[in-house]
């Protein structure tokens, strides 16, 4: 899938735990764990906006581009 989510390196750069975050932006645990494992199929922007609230961070930091190869 050509976009990942960089969920884990913003929460390392934070020193923030996955648990932290689910209860700051009132989103249940294994929702948002679906959302850092890059299992997540879409997100809406109310969530990505509340995320980037409590990280104090853009969304581009969150979510990235990588074409694939097309071999």
């Amino acid at each position: 899938m050509p976009i990942i989510v960089n969920l884990d390196v913003m929460l390392a750069k934070r020193k923030m735990q996955l648990s932290e975050l689910a209860e700051k932006v009132d989103i249940t645990l294994p929702n948002l764990s679906i959302l850092k494992t890059g299992k997540a199929k879409a997100v809406r922007f109310s969530t990505l906006e509340a995320i980037c609230e409590a990280l104090n961070c853009q969304p581009g930091d969150i979510l990235e581009f990588v074409p694939e190869n097309n071999k």
